[in-house]
């Protein structure tokens, strides 16, 4: 759609008066009879542009259909380009998120040392993508995880019990 503020080279809340003035010094500027050859077909095309744009600027009524036109061809420009803006940050950031997980996939762990484990456990963390915030369902490797700590903790309490320093601290934390 011709924007026909821009040919007529004026605001949108330019008068009709503003409007008829520009209209008639561009209509001189590019009258077809003061240019010959190309340039004057040029000027053919340009007076007919600035002719419907001063029919439909001049008149309150096609002004408004006009107007909300483009408003509406506005906004779905501006949407394209939003979700075109969405689309390209969600692909830098799906890029991003896959650089970190071959960076950390591909650092040599630590073996038997506590820093293994802690780089373990960050990279099960980086492959789930859990965002902050967002309720999640409890996965298969959750449960694991509770089980196995739980049978950590029982197992210690146990070898802990049987320990001599350790049995009165044990039996001062049970309340029976």
């Amino acid at each position: 759609m011709k924007n026909y503020y821009d040919l007529l080279e004026v605001t949108p809340k330019a008068s009709t008066e503003i409007i008829e003035k520009a209209y008639k010094v561009l209509v001189r500027k590019y009258h077809p009879d003061l240019y010959q050859g190309e340039e004057r077909k040029y000027a053919e095309e340009k007076v007919k542009d600035l002719n419907e744009a001063y029919r439909v600027l001049s008149s309150s009524f096609l002004r408004e259909q006009y107007d909300l036109e483009l408003e509406k061809e506005k906004r779905t420009n501006n949407n394209n380009f939003e979700n075109r803006n969405m689309m390209e940050n969600k692909q830098n950031k799906n890029n991003f998120v896959n650089q970190e997980k071959e960076q950390v996939d591909t650092k040599p762990h630590k073996v038997g040392t506590f820093m293994s484990i802690v780089d373990l456990t960050k990279v099960i963390f980086k492959r789930r993508n859990i965002k902050k915030g967002e309720p999640r369902k409890i996965q298969k490797e959750d449960k694991m995880a509770a089980i196995i700590t739980f049978v950590i903790v029982v197992v210690l309490g146990i070898i802990l019990w049987f320990i001599p320093a350790t049995n009165g601290f044990l039996r001062s934390l049970i309340p029976f």
